[in-house]
């Protein structure tokens, strides 16, 4: 191998590591932005306008604000759960009850940004989420678990206010998707 063949070599192995880690660090980076733009479209939505779009180009809002007070976490909850709303901040499901109303509201997020915190999130620690128009409502985790996607099913008591918080497991893995889901299960703390 010449001289030459090899700086272009080690040129071209920089070039591309360095753009791995900017790809890396640019989806933390998004994630923490886009709360601080999203804190904003909250604000003008608990003020009462509905459909308040964080920035002039997104298909989704804010519709509640989720809080973890032991783990530092205050995030807001935006409608739906595709792959470009999640990348943004944690989706509410469609069809799921509304937070802290009668049935189950089911709330995903990303692994490696805004649910990283749930691996540390212990069954008695509470919640709390926030909608429009409403007090905040406290929810006590009962239980956390791992799941196969392929054959999981959230069951709901529309007679009992719950949250589930949905993620990808494990949390350190290497690739993105994969089958299995880490559950978190809460129940309304005030009954």
């Amino acid at each position: 191998m010449t001289r030459k063949t090899l700086g272009i070599a080690i040129m071209l192995l920089v070039g591309v590591g360095t753009w791995q880690l900017g790809h890396g660090v640019w989806i933390h980076v998004k994630a923490h932005l886009a709360q601080h733009l999203l804190q904003r479209a909250w604000a003008r939505t608990v003020a009462g306008e509905r459909d308040v779009k964080p920035w002039p180009w997104a298909d989704t809002w804010p519709v509640a604000r989720l809080r973890a007070p032991a783990h530092d976490v205050d995030v807001i909850v935006l409608a739906g759960v595709s792959g470009r709303t999640l990348a943004f901040g944690p989706g509410h499901a469609a069809g799921s009850a509304a937070p802290g109303a009668a049935g189950t509201a089911i709330v995903s997020g990303h692994r490696d940004t805004h649910f990283a915190f749930l691996k540390r999130l212990r069954a008695g620690e509470t919640l709390s989420m926030e909608v429009p128009g409403r007090a905040p409502v406290v929810f006590r985790v009962s239980e956390t678990r791992v799941v196969d996607a392929r054959t999981a099913v959230v069951l709901s008591d529309d007679a009992v206010s719950g949250l589930v918080l949905v993620t990808c497991y494990p949390f350190d893995a290497i690739t993105a998707g994969g089958p299995l889901r880490y559950v978190v299960t809460a129940e309304r703390a005030d009954g």
